[in-house]
């Protein structure tokens, strides 16, 4: 009996990888959202900063598995930034981001959680919890805009980068300590990101000079920042060039319920610089919560 020879299928053409910035699209507050979630457990909402082509992903990636393993995380793409939606008639403000992370908790069922804002989004957390104390349990902010300070020339170049590969390359090196974490690759990385269409004309229309005013736009009253209930952890980098330390000194001042973390030999990124310190120290501020009844 001959064995019959049969030939190999023809190897079916691979999908290309999709992309890890990309999860989901909900409708929050009426506008179409790019939502990340991993985890479950007591939610938590991830509002990152505002870097050009910044995406949840780009700011989160390190952090999401760690916190992930007790919480329910949610990093949104706030909107305007990354792929979320960029309205033609929006008009950017704290009202309107406030009202876009309110929508992604409403969107998701979500009664109360505990926030992470950073830099610009510690503005948006802060906010949420002055305006809607009842839907937040625990707040983190880190290297946190929303009280006032003198713009640096770390944020004013941040705030109105023009896309090219050099300016990418020297605004990261503002952004870390460790210039070792300024690969050329990352840089082009970042830069190639900046210019995806629609992302830099969102971006060069929300903080237009002279942006001093952009930093009061997006402060909190002093007198509801003093009344804030929230037990809430304060980080910052050291050597942050683009958000004083001075703010979070501020911060722990003012909010009566605060505590203060500051990393030595940091930058603006406490998140990638010192990803698994700075998850681990999230992770055990936010265990000292009451259990649910």
């Amino acid at each position: 009996m001959t064995a019959s020879l049969k030939a190999p299928p023809q190897a079916a053409e691979q999908a290309p990888e999709p992309s890890p910035e990309l999860g989901r699209e909900i409708l929050a507050a009426g506008w179409r959202t790019n939502l990340l979630e991993q985890g479950s457990g007591f939610p938590l909402l991830l509002i990152h900063g505002s870097g050009p082509g910044v995406t949840a992903w780009a700011n989160w990636r390190l952090v999401m598995p760690q916190l992930a393993q007790n919480h329910r995380v949610l990093a949104p793409d706030m909107l305007g930034f990354g792929y979320s939606e960029r309205p033609a008639d929006a008009h950017y403000s704290l009202d309107t981001w406030v009202l876009h992370a309110l929508g992604v908790l409403d969107a998701q069922g979500i009664a109360q959680a505990d926030l992470v804002g950073n830099s610009f989004g510690g503005a948006i957390a802060l906010a949420l919890a002055v305006r809607h104390p009842e839907r937040v349990r625990r707040l983190v902010l880190m290297g946190s805009v929303g009280v006032p300070f003198e713009l640096t020339s770390g944020l004013d170049a941040a705030w109105g980068y023009r896309p090219s590969l050099a300016n990418m390359r020297a605004l990261l090196d503002l952004f870390a300590f460790d210039r070792g974490l300024v690969s050329e690759d990352l840089a082009e990385l970042r830069y190639q990101a900046s210019i995806r269409p629609g992302f830099q004309e969102s971006f060069a229309a929300m903080f237009p000079a002279p942006r001093q005013r952009w930093i009061e736009e997006l402060c909190s009253d002093e007198r509801a920042i003093r009344a804030l209930p929230h037990p809430t952890l304060v980080v910052h980098g050291r050597e942050d060039q683009i958000i004083p330390l001075q703010a979070s000194l501020t911060l722990a001042q003012w909010i009566p319920n605060a505590q203060l973390h500051v990393f030595d030999q940091c930058g603006h990124w406490t998140q990638i610089e010192h990803a698994e310190r700075f998850a681990r120290l999230v992770e055990d501020f936010l265990a000292e919560a009451a259990p649910l009844s």
